[in-house]
């Protein structure tokens, strides 16, 4: 293990000195590197640390050929010693995050034999890419069963197996590494090549919640949560949950039902509503028998029901049916129907007469206008 890489040899250090040994402005800031680091640089699908080295915030860490390097905001001096703070929350969040997402991996690789193929650690989820159909049925015995260990407080123990050992080593991967391997074991568990950081046992993850199982090119993308963001997001889907329940007067173990309940309430007032506005568009439709070319201004219909309108009162009528609907604030939707010949021409020439936009075939033109009623019922009849 390299002595610098303090992040390797305790985990949960927080606060270090070390030496500015190099310090060089860049187009972002300032590059600068350390005798010995705790600030973990982006890798392993782990995002790097932040915090502040003396005065100077740190922008981001990366590794260049075993180098650490340290983006700030401000130059340090060479030769210096510098007190570095880790942004400790930010830290323990991602620890939970990827200790969770191994522990996952491993039992995912026992139970199905699937690799992890993809990891990312977003700024609200996890998600974790595996070679394989995982059923979303199957996640609640894989949550069961991670969180399960998670409260065995088991070690989670980060090693470097010597050259001649690795080769007898088992660690969950779809090829061989050349040595040397950094090995994340927790027994029973996982036993993987990382170079992340990772808590130290295993009831430090606290929880891990399974969001969602959906198919990814040929396999499965799970989301997931663990740790604080669990605890969060269980938070939030219980707060929406009681609000739903208060709603309803109904427990909040018992909102499921109920919302199922409303949900056919409505479908079958939206059954009824749609019955009797079907017949309310025939009785306009009746009102116009033989009036030859019509103009009929509606209230609050979306343009399927305008065009629905429309094509009633041009069964009855025996001209052009044109239907409008909206105000003179948002505009109007409207439709132009005819039994007897191409709308096309009226449609386009009210268009460009009106301010509108629309299209459509011979029987039917769509579309919507900017103008006021009075301007619109004038063009019509002076068509």
């Amino acid at each position: 293990m390299d002595a610098k890489k303090l992040y390797y040899a305790d985990c949960h250090l927080q606060e270090f000195t070390a030496e500015v040994v190099s310090c060089r402005q860049v187009t972002d800031g300032y590059e600068i590197e350390l005798g010995a680091t705790a600030f973990y640089p982006e890798g392993g699908g782990q995002a790097c640390d932040l915090g502040v080295l003396d005065d100077a915030q740190v922008l981001d860490v990366q590794e260049r050929e075993d180098r650490v390097v340290h983006l700030c905001d401000k130059p340090l001096s060479e030769g210096s010693t510098v007190t570095g703070k880790i942004d400790w929350q930010r830290r323990f969040d991602l620890m939970q995050q990827h200790t969770g997402e191994h522990m996952l991996s491993g039992i995912i690789y026992k139970e199905y034999g699937y690799h992890n193929v993809g990891f990312h650690i977003g700024a609200d989820t996890v998600t974790v890419d595996f070679d394989g159909i995982i059923p979303t049925e199957a996640l609640e015995g894989l949550q069961q069963k991670v969180n399960e260990a998670i409260w065995q407080d088991l070690p989670v123990k980060c090693w470097y197996p010597d050259q001649e050992e690795l080769p007898n080593v088992f660690y969950r991967t779809k090829r061989a590494l050349p040595w040397p391997v950094r090995i994340v074991e927790i027994p029973g568990v996982d036993s993987c090549a990382c170079c992340g950081v990772q808590v130290a046992r295993t009831g430090e993850v606290g929880l891990v919640y399974l969001i969602s199982a959906v198919k990814f090119h040929q396999g499965t993308r799970i989301e997931m949560v663990s740790g604080g963001r669990a605890l969060a997001l269980l938070h939030r889907i219980y707060e929406q949950n009681r609000q739903v329940s208060q709603a309803f007067s109904v427990k909040v173990s018992e909102t499921g039902q109920a919302a199922r309940e409303m949900n056919e309430r409505l479908n079958q007032e939206k059954f009824r509503y749609g019955t009797l506005q079907k017949q309310v568009f025939q009785n306009i439709a009746e009102s116009y028998t033989g009036a030859g070319d019509v103009l009929h201004f509606a209230e609050e219909l979306t343009p399927d029901k305008v065009r629905e309108l429309a094509d009633a009162i041009a069964e009855t009528c025996g001209g052009i049916a044109c239907v409008l609907s909206g105000s003179e604030e948002e505009g109007y939707s409207v439709c132009i129907l005819s039994r007897t010949g191409d709308v096309r021409p009226v449609g386009k020439a009210m268009m460009e007469a009106l301010s509108g936009r629309g299209g459509g075939k011979p029987e039917a033109f769509q579309g919507r206008l900017a103008a006021s009623a009075a301007n619109i019922r004038e063009w019509f009849e002076n068509r």
